[in-house]
């Protein structure tokens, strides 16, 4: 029962550190280095601090957008945030 009980344990602390290493924030390019400078998002140039482009990022992200003709919007950095999602991850 003893021995049983240390395997229970040994194996919900293994479970635990494998677990921690993972991320569902969603925010997947913040753990992602997206800009060579500070004008830059995943190569697609800023005109002011990229919050445009995060924001066409994000929202692909949400909406699960897998094609950059599903990219639109009324802000060119918008789009190019959206295709930048594409761009990444299909």
């Amino acid at each position: 029962m003893y021995k049983s009980s240390i395997q229970n344990l040994l194996f919900v602390v293994s479970l635990l550190l494998i677990l921690s290493g993972c991320s569902s924030t969603g925010d997947s390019y913040d753990s992602v280095d997206y800009s060579s400078d500070e004008n830059t998002f995943y190569g697609y140039e800023c005109t002011d601090d990229c919050s445009g482009h995060e924001a066409g990022y994000d929202w692909a992200e949400e909406k699960g957008i897998d094609d950059v003709d599903d990219c639109s919007g009324k802000s060119q950095s918008f789009i190019e945030g959206c295709q930048a999602y594409v761009e990444e991850n299909y």
